[in-house]
C-alpha cells in the first residue's frame, strides 16, 4: 500500500470525522454538556462508544500481537474484557440514577462523602486516565508509523496532536458519534480480517501446522501457565470496571435501562469478538514468525486484504485507537474540572468558562498521556502494570462500596495502598512476576483484605450515604461567590 495514499486518505477521513463532531456538538452550552453530552446518550450511542473503545488499542494491536506470539492466548484480553464489561452492566448501571460527574464523587458516596478518599481517588484516576490514553497514543502511533513510513515517536507526537483536535471541538458527543460510526467500521474489518488471513496462509491447517502446539492449548495454558492466563483476563477485567472512561458512560447515558442494555449487549459482541484476534495472530505468524515487533502484527495481516478495504481497516483501526483514548481525555478533563480545581479553588468554575477551561485542560492531559507514551512500545506490558499499580485499589473500593455498606473513608484508604504495595512487590522480584504473569492477582487480594480489616476495627462512617449524596451534589452545584454549603444546616466537615 502506498505511504503516501494512506496519509492523504487518512487525512480527508479524519476531517470528515472532525466535521461530524462539530456538527452533533454545536449546541453546547456547558460543561455538562462537553464532558458528558448533557447526560441523555441513547442506548445505541453508548453502545456504539463502548464497542469502538473495546475494539481499540488493545484489541487490535495488543491481542493479536499476543496472539501472534502466544496463540489462543490472543483470547484472553477479549475474555477478560468481556466479563469485565457485563459485570459492569449488572453491578454499576443504577449508579447512573445518583448523577455523578466524576469516579471520584461515586468513591467518596460510598466512604461517608469523605474529602480524602475524594481527593486521593481523585489523583490516582487521573493518573489512571493518563495512562490509558498514553496506551492508546502509543498504539495510534505504531498504526501510523507503520502504514506511513514514519519515525514512531513521530508519529505518537502527531496521533497526541490529532487528540487534541479531535475532543477539543466537539467534546464527548463528538466522541461517541466519532466512535460509533468507526466501531462498525473496525468490527467488519476485523471479521474479513480473519478469514481472508487464514485463507491466504493456505487454511487452517498450515496454520496448526506451523504455531507450536502449546501455544494451541486452550488460551495457551500449556505455554503460558495457568496462573499468568489467568492473571492476564483478570487485569483486563479489572481494568474495565475500574476505568474511568466506562463509568463515564454510565454518568452520560440517558437513564440505567440504555447503559445496562449497551453494556450487556458489547459484552455478548465482544465475547464472540474475541477468537479473532488470537486467529489473525496466529495467522500472521504463519505469514512470518520475525517480526521485529509483535504490536505489527495486526498491521502486517491487512497485507491480506484488498487494498481498498487494507486502507478502510487501517484507517479504522487508526482512528479508534484515537477516540478509544478520547473517552479518557474527556475523564482526565472531567477530573481536573470537578475534583482538582474544586480542591484548589473551593468552588466548581463558572458554567460560561467550563468548556474553554476543559480545552485547555485538554491540551494539559495529552501532553502529559504523550510523555507516558514516549516511553514503551509495548501495548499489553504498558496496561498490565498500569492496571496493577493504580486499579486494583480502586476495584475493590467499588466493589466493596457498592454492596456495603460498613465501607468506610479507612477501608478505602487501605485498600489503594494496600494493592499498590502488593503489585509493587511482586514487579520488583522476577521470579514471582514469572509466576504470576502480572501483579493483578496478588494486588487484587492484598487489597481485598487490607480494606476489610481495616473497616472493621474502625469506626463507622459518620455521614449517611444520603447525607453524603447531599453534600457531593452540592458542592459540585456551588458557584464562585456563592456561600458556603451544608448538610443539614451545618458546614459539612470530614469524616
Amino acid at each position: 500500500m502506498n505511504n503516501m495514499s494512506f496519509l492523504i486518505w487518512f487525512t480527508v477521513y479524519a476531517c470528515a470525522m472532525i466535521t461530524l463532531g462539530w456538527y452533533v456538538s454545536r449546541q453546547q452550552k456547558n460543561g455538562d454538556d462537553f464532558l458528558l453530552g448533557g447526560r441523555s446518550l441513547p442506548m445505541i450511542l453508548t453502545l456504539g462508544s463502548t464497542v469502538g473503545t473495546m475494539v481499540g488499542t488493545g484489541s487490535s494491536v495488543g491481542a493479536v500481537g499476543f496472539g501472534y506470539s502466544n496463540g489462543w492466548a490472543g483470547m484472553l484480553y477479549g475474555l477478560g474484557g468481556a466479563v469485565g464489561i457485563l459485570l459492569v452492566a449488572w453491578l454499576f448501571a443504577p449508579v447512573r440514577k445518583l448523577r455523578f460527574m466524576t469516579m471520584s464523587e461515586e468513591i467518596s458516596y460510598y466512604t461517608g462523602g469523605s474529602r480524602i478518599i475524594k481527593n486521593l481517588v481523585a489523583v490516582l484516576i487521573f493518573i489512571a486516565s493518563i495512562g490509558w490514553l498514553g496506551a492508546h497514543i502509543l498504539g495510534g502511533g505504531l498504526y501510523l508509523a507503520w502504514a506511513s513510513g514514519i519515525d514512531i515517536n513521530t508519529a505518537k507526537i502527531i496521533i497526541a496532536l490529532a487528540f487534541i483536535v479531535y475532543v477539543g471541538i466537539g467534546g464527548y458527543s463528538a466522541v461517541v458519534w466519532i466512535d460509533t460510526v468507526q466501531s462498525i467500521v473496525l468490527f467488519v474489518g476485523f471479521i474479513l480480517m480473519a478469514v481472508l488471513a487464514v485463507h491466504h496462509v493456505g487454511g487452517w491447517d498450515h496454520i496448526k501446522q506451523s504455531v507450536e502446539p502449546a501455544a494451541q492449548s486452550l488460551f495457551a495454558v500449556d505455554k503460558m501457565g495457568v496462573l499468568p492466563a489467568l492473571s492476564l483476563a483478570m487485569v483486563i477485567g479489572v481494568g474495565v470496571l475500574a476505568t474511568p472512561s466506562y463509568r463515564q458512560r454510565i454518568y452520560s447515558a440517558k437513564n440505567v435501562s440504555s447503559v445496562r442494555q449497551s453494556f450487556t449487549i458489547t459484552g455478548v459482541l465482544y465475547l464472540m469478538f474475541s477468537f479473532l484476534p488470537a486467529i489473525i495472530g496466529m495467522a500472521v505468524w504463519t505469514m512470518n514468525s520475525h517480526l521485529e515487533n509483535s504490536g505489527f502484527a495486526f498491521l502486517f495481516a491487512t497485507q491480506v486484504l484488498p487494498p481498498v478495504l487494507a486502507m478502510a481497516v487501517l484507517i479504522a483501526g487508526m482512528s479508534a485507537n484515537m477516540s478509544s483514548g478520547s473517552s479518557d481525555a474527556i475523564a482526565a478533563v472531567s477530573i481536573i474540572l470537578r475534583d482538582l480545581y474544586t480542591l484548589i479553588t473551593g468552588h466548581m468554575p463558572a458554567p460560561e468558562k467550563a468548556i474553554r477551561l476543559s480545552r485547555i485542560f485538554l491540551v494539559l492531559v495529552i501532553g502529559l498521556a504523550l510523555i507516558f507514551a514516549l516511553t514503551s512500545n509495548d501495548i499489553i506490558s504498558y496496561i498490565t502494570k498500569m492496571i496493577s499499580m493504580i486499579m486494583s485499589g480502586m476495584f475493590i473500593c467499588s466493589i466493596l462500596g457498592r454492596f456495603w455498606m460498613r465501607f468506610n473513608w479507612q477501608g478505602a484508604l487501605a485498600a489503594l495502598l494496600g494493592g499498590a504495595a502488593a503489585s509493587v512487590i511482586v514487579l520488583m522480584d522476577s521470579h514471582w512476576l514469572a509466576y504470576w504473569g502480572n501483579p493483578c492477582i496478588p494486588s487484587v487480594v492484598a487489597s481485598l483484605v487490607a480494606s476489610v480489616l481495616v473497616t472493621l476495627i474502625t469506626p463507622a462512617s459518620k455521614l449517611s450515604r444520603e447525607q453524603a449524596l447531599e453534600m457531593i451534589t452540592r458542592e459540585r452545584e456551588e458557584q464562585p461567590g456563592t456561600a458556603p454549603l451544608s448538610v443539614g444546616g451545618s458546614k459539612a466537615t470530614e469524616s
